[in-house]
């Protein structure tokens, strides 16, 4: 078990850092302030659990914090639909990573899967949430989520690595 990725849902913070400086926030602002909760939830749950198994975090993490904070700032710039393709993007990749993780894990873990498989519904839930915001009516749709998936992915390789 490592933690591959930094802050709870830095990528949430960046766009809540654009888009909150609107004084009248959206259903979409509000659903991401919701998820970023969320991920401060698992956050704390993964962080407590790699320290009990003495699991070093990715060395990769501080870079992966601010480039996750970077590309949330970025889509919200291009609005709050691009916001909501990036959260897309980021949970088709976290869908597919968590259920890696659970397969891997088989009976050999209980808590750890058992956690897992929660927090990869609400990842699942964040996905669909997004889409329901307009996330492909984003410009350049196919594009930006293609990119975005790229990104992670990498992210996730280079993090099982270092």
């Amino acid at each position: 078990m490592r933690r591959e990725f930094g802050a709870p849902g830095a990528f949430y913070q960046g766009q809540l850092a654009v888009l909150a400086r609107n004084s009248r926030a959206s259903a979409r602002t509000e659903a991401i302030r919701r998820m970023a909760e969320q991920e401060r939830v698992h956050f704390a749950a993964f962080d407590r659990m790699v320290k009990e198994r003495g699991v070093r975090p990715t060395a990769l993490e501080p870079f992966w914090q601010a480039a996750g904070y970077a590309m949330g700032a970025a889509t919200a710039l291009m609005g709050e639909k691009a916001a909501m393709a990036c959260t897309v993007a980021v949970e088709d990749v976290i869908d597919q990573h968590y259920a890696n993780q659970i397969e891997r894990l088989g009976e050999t873990e209980p808590e750890l899967k058992q956690t897992i498989a929660k927090f990869h519904q609400d990842e699942l839930d964040h996905r669909d949430e997004a889409l329901s915001h307009g996330a492909s009516e984003a410009p350049a749709y196919p594009l930006l989520t293609a990119a975005i998936r790229l990104s992670c992915r990498i992210a996730i390789s280079l993090s099982q690595r270092l």
